[in-house]
C-alpha cells in the first residue's frame, strides 16, 4: 500500500481488509553523551514512523554498530535504554544484529499494525485543515551545542527528555480524529517535511512563527550560528519551496533544524480542534497549532 513511490515514513502491507503491517527502520550515532539516553532516544525515533503512520508498534530488533574496544558497560547501556523505552511502548525486541564499527551506531527495526483504512500518508492533508504540533523544535541546535560543550545543563535535561518521549499518545490523538495527512518531523527539518506533505496533498502550508514552539535554549544557540550541517542542507534543498514574511536568518534557520525524535506534524479538521485540544489534555499530550493548510503550493511563514 506504501512504498518507494511515495515519500512516506514506513512501508505498509495490506495483510487483510482488517489488517496492515508496517515496517521501518531508522539508527544513528549518539547525539548525547549518556549511553542509556542515547539508546532510549534511538529507539523512540524509530518507533516514531509506526506512530506518523497511524500505527501501533509490537515487534522490533536492534541494529547496533560498536567499536571493539567500547567498554561491556557502555554498549549494555546503550542496549538497556533501547530495551525499556520499547517495553515503556508495549513493544518486544525480539533479537537484532550487530557488527563492528569505529563509531557506536544504535536504533531498531519496527514493525506495528493500522487498518488499511486509517493510514495516516503526508498527501493527506486538506485546504482548511489546521497544522498540529506535539513537540517542539531545537533539537538539532541543542545537540550541536552538547557535542561543542557549549550547552547549559538544564538544556540538556530539556532535550533529552523531549527526544525520549514517545509520539504514542500523539499518534492515538491522530487517529481519534480521523486524521490522514501527518509525518513526523525529524531529519528535514519543519520545513521539509512540511514541504514534502505540501507536495503530495497539493495545497499551501502557512506558518506563524509566533505560534511555533522551541526547547529553551535552541534560540539563542541559533544566534550564535550553533547549527549541524543538516540544517544547512535542509535549507539549500527546501528553500524554493518557503516564502519568509518578516524572519531573521537565525529564526528562518530553525525552521530547518534537523530533528532527533521529533513530534508529529499534521492537519485537523477546524470544526474538530476544540474536541482535539480537550481530548490532548487527557491524553497529557502536548500540542500546539502552529499554522494552516490552503489552496495554491508550497511554504509560507509569517512572523
Amino acid at each position: 500500500m506504501v512504498g518507494l513511490s511515495s515519500p512516506d515514513d514506513a512501508a505498509v502491507w495490506r495483510l487483510s481488509d482488517e489488517q496492515a503491517i508496517v515496517i521501518t527502520t531508522d539508527f544513528f550515532t549518539p547525539v548525547v553523551d549518556t549511553p542509556y539516553e542515547y539508546g532510549a532516544i534511538a529507539a523512540a525515533n524509530s518507533l516514531s514512523d509506526v506512530y506518523a503512520m497511524g500505527g501501533k508498534p509490537f515487534p522490533a530488533l536492534n541494529i547496533a554498530a560498536l567499536p571493539d574496544d567500547l567498554p561491556a558497560e557502555i554498549s549494555s547501556e546503550i542496549l538497556r535504554g533501547g530495551a525499556e523505552k520499547a517495553h515503556e511502548a508495549g513493544v518486544v525486541i525480539a533479537g537484532g544484529h550487530t557488527v563492528k564499527d569505529k563509531e557506536p551506531k544504535y536504533g531498531l527495526v519496527a514493525v506495528g499494525f493500522v487498518h488499511p483504512q486509517k493510514i495516516i500518508g503526508k498527501g493527506g492533508l486538506k485546504a482548511g485543515d489546521v497544522l498540529i504540533l506535539t513537540k517542539p523544535l531545537g533539537a538539532g541546535v541543542t545537540t550541536t551545542a552538547i557535542k561543542q560543550e557549549k550547552a547549559e545543563e538544564t538544556h540538556v535535561r530539556e532535550v533529552i527528555e523531549w527526544m525520549s518521549r514517545l509520539n504514542r499518545e500523539a499518534g492515538q490523538l491522530a487517529q481519534e480524529f480521523d486524521t490522514r495527512g501527518g509525518t513526523d518531523v525529524t531529519g528535514f527539518g519543519l520545513l521539509g517535511h512540511a514541504a514534502e506533505m505540501a507536495e503530495a496533498s497539493g495545497v499551501s502550508l502557512h506558518f506563524d512563527l509566533a505560534k511555533i514552539p522551541f526547547l529553551s535554549g535552541a534560540r539563542g544557540y541559533a544566534e550564535r550560528g550553533i547549527f549541524p550541517g543538516g540544517a544547512f542542507d535542509n535549507k539549500r534543498h527546501f528553500e524554493k519551496d518557503v516564502t519568509f514574511a518578516g524572519l531573521e536568518e537565525a529564526a528562518q534557520m530553525l525552521l530547518f533544524d534537523p530533528q532527533t525524535s521529533g513530534g508529529l506534524l499534521f492537519g485537523a479538521a477546524r470544526e474538530n480542534l476544540t474536541a482535539l485540544m480537550k481530548r490532548a489534555g487527557e491524553l497529557g499530550q502536548p500540542v500546539w497549532v502552529v499554522g494552516e493548510a490552503r489552496g495554491g503550493e508550497g511554504i509560507r511563514v509569517e512572523a
